[in-house]
C-alpha cells in the first residue's frame, strides 16, 4: 500500500529553548523524513526562556521516530504526541469579505451563528475573526464561500491536554547537564 494512504493528523507539542536557530533543526528533522508540517504555532511558554510549540503533521507511523530524533536535540525540555490524548485545540482565523449593503447583513448573521467576531468595518468590506477547533473554522470558511472572501489568514493550532494534566512536568526541564545554560526561574540563584 502507498505510505501517503497511511497519512494521519498528528498534534505535537514541544517545550523548548527560547534560542535561535530551535525551530529550524526542529522542522529540518520532519523534513529529512519528507513529513509536511501542516500548521506551527510557537510562542512564550509560563517558563521565562522557554518557547511552546505546537504543530500538526501529516505523517505515517513513522511519527513518533521522529519525535523520539527531535527529542535528542539539546534545546528540546520535551515533545510529545498528543493526538491519542484528550485535548483541547483552537485555531483563530481572520477573513476580510466583501461587504456591501445588500450582503452586510447576511454576513453579520454568520458571525453571530459562529460566535464570532468583527474586528474592522469598511465601506466595502467587513475583517472577521474567528477562533474555535479546525471543524468550525472550516465551517465558517465554507459558509463564506457564498460572498467574496478578499483575504484570509489562519494561525497554526494551539493545543493544551484537558484537565490536570499536563504536557510537560516541570521536573523534565530540571536538569542542567542536558541544558548547559538553561536556568529554571525558580532557582535560588
Amino acid at each position: 500500500m502507498n505510505q501517503r494512504n497511511n497519512l494521519q493528523k498528528h498534534t505535537i507539542i514541544a517545550l523548548v529553548e527560547d534560542r535561535p536557530g530551535v525551530l529550524n533543526r526542529i522542522a529540518s528533522k520532519w523534513r529529512q523524513r519528507g513529513f509536511n508540517i501542516e500548521s506551527l504555532a510557537v510562542g512564550h511558554s509560563e517558563t521565562p526562556g522557554l518557547s511552546r510549540m505546537t504543530f500538526v503533521v501529516d505523517a505515517t507511523t513513522d511519527a513518533e521516530q521522529v519525535v523520539k530524533q527531535v527529542d535528542k536535540l539539546i534545546e528540546v525540555v520535551n515533545i510529545r504526541d498528543i493526538s491519542a490524548e484528550s485535548m483541547i485545540s483552537r485555531e483563530m482565523t481572520m477573513v476580510k469579505v466583501q461587504a456591501d449593503r445588500n450582503n452586510r447583513n447576511q454576513i453579520i448573521e454568520l458571525v453571530d451563528i459562529f460566535g464570532a467576531e468583527i474586528v474592522d468595518v469598511g465601506p466595502d468590506s467587513i475583517i472577521v475573526e474567528i477562533t474555535g477547533d479546525e471543524e468550525k473554522i472550516e465551517s465558517f470558511i465554507a459558509l463564506l464561500g457564498d460572498f467574496e472572501v478578499i483575504e484570509l489568514v489562519r494561525t497554526g493550532r494551539v493545543a493544551m491536554l484537558r484537565g490536570s494534566a499536563i504536557s510537560h512536568p516541570q521536573e523534565e526541564h530540571e536538569e542542567p547537564e542536558r541544558y548547559p545554560g538553561f536556568e529554571p526561574p525558580y532557582s535560588d540563584k
